[in-house]
């Protein structure tokens, strides 16, 4: 097993570099698609998040309506 490893070592560590080459139109499509992923997960909690909230603020300004309402 160890020999097996040894010998896989050697020969990640002899291969030459990879002539890999990102231009700026694939950077600008992989920032793209990070900061849409990003932005879809930020609008799906927001949107499953903000229908609660906004029925609490309008009870909260309800009862604050009738609270003010009552005082002479």
């Amino acid at each position: 097993m160890t020999r097996v490893f040894v010998i896989a070592c050697a020969i990640f560590a002899t291969v030459p570099c990879a002539q890999a080459y990102i231009g700026p139109g694939m950077g600008a499509g992989v920032i793209g698609t990070i900061l849409g992923v990003l932005g879809s997960i930020f609008l799906a909690i927001f949107a499953v998040l903000y229908y609660p909230f906004k029925r609490l603020f309008k009870r909260l300004k309800g009862a604050r309506k009738a609270a003010q309402g009552d005082k002479p």
